[in-house]
């Protein structure tokens, strides 16, 4: 290593690092693997942690927050944000509302570099660490430096082949999550809402799994924006989201919110993946999903940016991941002085994307309508790195292992609106799952 603080790292090599720095255990990951560009950030050793509950104060949150420069990592629920609205599900879950941590130990790496932030110099285990997961990182840089077919081996070699068992429910089956979509229909023609996320969750045997492991699978077989690895107590959470909640930078806020999706089939060539993207961009359904949660982020940052900054930005952009083109908007503004990104963030928490519009009405009716919580699904992942700096996703195509039951729990949703075909939002549901349910095993 160069120096005490910093080294370059190759993107081809940053998973193989990762994968060798949790060998030690208790890393938690924030990950962009989007469009070829690798960035993480890493916590090691967490040294002071907030796990939120329903007693959890503004005021706690805050003074944990911004109580000294170090970031913070961790998750916020869609549970805590129903308490945020003054909703309270009845359901039962003891997963935690939300978890923050600060660390001993800060690992960023972007542009080629793996920056060492949070102490001096590293102690001799931290710097250990350090060694030997470059060292990993090294033997995988001369494995694939040889001929084509020593670097197709060596890449089978560190690929990390995680499984799920059978899968043993899912909360809605197919008949019950289309009976879902036209009493929300229903509700739309009431005039109680205008459309919601309504979601399934799956669970699967998950005996003996790496989670950690499961991570890196997936990052590498489907490379997304906003991956996400994160231990609570008995839970792994693991985030493999392409949607951006809020990032602010120097008080200057992004929304990305994600309204509008097309499958993909595996056959299709490039005249037709062209032709679905054009069918994604006209469609009034598509457009009015997207047009009505823009709306709500717009609103949703408002209260706290400064008057006439909020704008709207490519609006119905498309882009592709896994086999789904996605559309989505960028929401922009200028945080007022007075205010932080938790302002921001408690005022427009749950994300609009995944609850509905109007906001508080809709989450009451998902309540009804959904039979499982959400839990960390549906939250947010975030780094938080001073009163106006933050990134922070919205925990779509999420997952968790409970270690004590051996079971693996996973969710996926769809937008629902008055034009939706009830088995479209289905067979849409399922393909946004399909990364988790090809993992599947038992014959399922």
């Amino acid at each position: 290593m160069p120096c005490a603080n910093c080294f370059d790292l190759p993107d081809e090599l940053a998973l193989p690092f990762l994968e060798a720095l949790g060998l030690a255990g208790g890393v938690d990951v924030l990950l962009s693997a989007n469009g070829g560009n690798v960035s993480f950030l890493a916590g090691l050793g967490p040294k002071d942690e907030l796990v939120v509950r329903a007693s959890t104060s503004r005021e706690e949150l805050e003074l944990f927050l911004f109580a000294d420069e170090r970031p913070t990592v961790g998750f916020l629920g869609y549970e805590f944000g129903l308490r945020r609205l003054g909703l309270a599900s009845a359901k039962d879950s003891d997963f935690p509302l939300g978890h923050l941590k600060k660390y001993e130990t800060y690992l960023i790496y972007e542009a080629g570099c793996v920056r060492l932030v949070g102490q001096a110099r590293p102690d001799g285990r931290v710097a250990a660490l350090l060694e030997q997961a470059a060292e990993a990182a090294g033997v995988a840089a001369a494995k694939t430096a040889g001929s084509p077919a020593a670097r197709a081996s060596a890449r089978k070699e560190s690929a990390r082949a995680e499984s799920l068992g059978r899968l043993v429910s899912a909360s809605l089956d197919r008949q019950a999550y289309e009976a879902a979509v036209r009493q929300t229909q229903e509700r739309i023609r009431d005039g109680d809402t205008y459309q919601l996320n309504l979601s399934i969750r799956f669970t699967a045997e998950a005996k003996g799994l790496d989670a950690y492991g499961l991570f890196l699978d997936l990052a590498r077989r489907h490379p997304a924006a906003y991956y996400g690895y994160f231990e609570s107590g008995p839970f792994r959470v693991v985030s493999t989201s392409p949607e951006r909640f809020m990032r602010v930078r120097d008080g200057q806020v992004l929304s990305q919110p994600i309204k509008g999706t097309k499958h993909l089939d595996a056959r299709f060539g490039d005249r037709e993946a062209a032709e679905a993207e054009q069918a994604l961009r006209t469609s009034a359904k598509e457009d009015a999903e997207l047009s009505m949660i823009v709306d709500l982020v717009r609103n949703d940052i408002s209260a706290h940016c400064e008057f006439g900054s909020v704008r709207v930005e490519n609006h119905k952009s498309v882009f592709r991941v896994d086999n789904l083109l996605q559309m989505h908007s960028d929401v922009t503004g200028r945080l007022k002085p007075g205010s932080t990104v938790l302002d921001l963030l408690l005022d427009a928490f749950p994300p609009g994307s995944v609850t509905g519009c109007p906001k508080k009405r809709s989450c009451e009716i998902i309540d009804s309508l959904e039979p499982h919580s959400r839990d960390v699904y549906c939250g947010t992942l975030l780094a938080i790195y001073g009163p106006r700096d933050m990134d922070s996703s919205v925990a779509i195509r999420t997952g968790f292992l409970d270690t004590r039951a051996g079971f693996f729990h996973f969710y996926a949703g769809s937008g629902i609106v008055m034009d939706s075909s009830p088995s479209c939002e289905y067979a849409e549901t399922l393909a946004k799952a399909e990364k988790f349910l090809q993992l599947l095993g038992g014959g399922e």
